[in-house]
């Protein structure tokens, strides 16, 4: 049977005018200029309710991503930064000193350098200065001259760390009385996820300066909202940012005073979704931590399973995490190695996020760190070391299914699964 011939583009065009028409006349809808033509997924220009509150940037190859950003931060800020023997970025021409003697200094003056910052840092009693060499000197050669010169204080490099991840971007009520400490950028504390939570902050002279990494990691412990809820929704939270915007990343005096802080303010467990190279000052500030009875969380780092160990993850004592995705895979750019101890959701995952959208897709062992941190947080309210080692002892059984067996690339097993937020929760 033949049918005769229609204008299809015609009459569609026709009825959608005629529909349009009689909503008009039927809600007195007011005219809106609505864009030229009609796209697959509905009107050309207007976001579904999900895009509104989740930015789905791609994240970029975690591999290679903190390999590039220190190139890029050695080529882009040559006048602030300077690499070290290792190649790792650090601030252009300053030395760190921890506990050095009288002597040293003076003879560190007497080659030219002066002093910035001097300093005994709250809560762990032990002095730390910052000495800035002239124009031209060899930071290297400074240091190796003060480790010979004085072998009982520790001299380094004022390196700098960056986050182990990416991210596109007091009221009573559950978990108040648990405490958490966090080292990283700043929070923005007006986000809705941080409603019900009490921050308490350091740093950057007072100033909140919010942060799309501390956001994330922040959110991923103590938030909680319609489409989010962390590890302790509504905990305390002690933020120390040592960035304060700067674009270089956090210097590890900033970090030492930090945890100094931390310690004054009696907080159990740190979360440090930060990662960079070994450095003698940061690693006696974790370790002056630890014998005061803290408990040290830290992202192990995404530079691939056979790159060198990063820290603090990697010092002893220190709780180093990992990643997974959504079926318990480790995240294939996840380190591996003997200081991995837990594993928790690290990918397919969303957190908050400064501006809008207010929700970003995030990626990488920093943000799987901040989820073990607050569930043992929920164990150590306060320092203590028998309890931390009881704390870590009794989630490594939780998560071993009654056993407490590691291995390097899950450590004692994964944690927190049911904490991911997927992205198609958001829909």
């Amino acid at each position: 049977m033949k049918f005769p011939f229609v204008n299809l583009r015609g009459l569609l065009a026709a009825l959608l005018v005629c529909g349009m028409a009689s909503a008009h006349a039927q809600l007195g809808l007011p005219s809106l200029p609505l864009p030229g033509r009609i796209g697959p997924l509905g009107l050309d220009g207007l976001r579904r309710p999900v895009d509104q509150l989740l930015d789905r940037a791609p994240l970029p190859d975690l591999g290679s991503l903190r390999v590039d950003t220190i190139k890029r931060l050695l080529r882009d800020h040559a006048t602030q930064l300077e690499a070290d023997p290792n190649g790792e970025p650090a601030l252009r021409g300053e030395v760190l000193a921890w506990s050095p003697s009288e002597t040293a200094l003076q003879a560190a003056r007497d080659l030219g350098a002066t002093v910035v910052r001097d300093e005994v840092l709250p809560g762990l009693g032990d002095r730390m200065v910052v000495l800035r060499l002239p124009s031209g000197a060899s930071t290297a050669a400074m240091v190796e001259r003060l480790r010979a010169f004085d072998p009982g204080g520790a001299y380094d490099f004022n390196h700098v760390y960056t986050g182990s991840g990416a991210a596109d971007g007091v009221r009573a009520g559950e978990g108040s009385a648990v405490r958490i400490g966090l080292v990283d950028s700043g929070v923005d504390g007006t986000h809705p996820v941080f409603e019900d939570a009490a921050i308490t902050r350091w740093g950057c002279g007072g100033q909140v300066v919010p942060a799309p990494h501390g956001t994330a990691v922040a959110a991923l412990m103590v938030g909680r909202s319609e489409h989010l809820r962390g590890a302790a929704p509504g905990a305390s939270l002690y933020a120390a940012d040592v960035y304060c915007g700067s674009p270089v990343g956090g210097a590890a005096d900033r970090i030492a005073a930090a945890l100094g802080w931390l310690d004054q303010q009696g907080v159990g467990v740190v979360n440090i979704s930060l990662v960079g190279p070994a450095n003698a000052l940061l690693g006696r500030a974790v370790a002056a931590m630890e014998a005061r009875g803290h408990l040290l969380v830290a992202a192990v780092g995404n530079d691939g399973p056979a790159a060198p160990p990063l820290y603090p993850a990697s010092y002893p004592g220190v709780v180093g995490v990992t990643a997974v995705d959504r079926r318990g895979r480790p995240l294939p750019e996840a380190a591996r190695g003997p200081q991995v101890k837990f594993a928790a959701p690290g990918s397919q995952m969303v957190s908050a996020a400064p501006g809008a959208p207010p929700y970003r897709q995030v990626r990488g062992t920093s943000f799987a760190a901040p989820i073990v941190a607050a569930l043992l947080a929920k164990r150590l309210p306060r320092p203590d070391g028998a309890a931390a080692a009881r704390a870590v002892d009794a989630l490594a059984r939780e998560a071993g299914g009654g056993h407490a067996v590691a291995n390097d690339e899950t450590g004692y097993g994964i944690v927190g699964a049911g904490l991911r937020t997927d992205p198609a929760d958001l829909r």
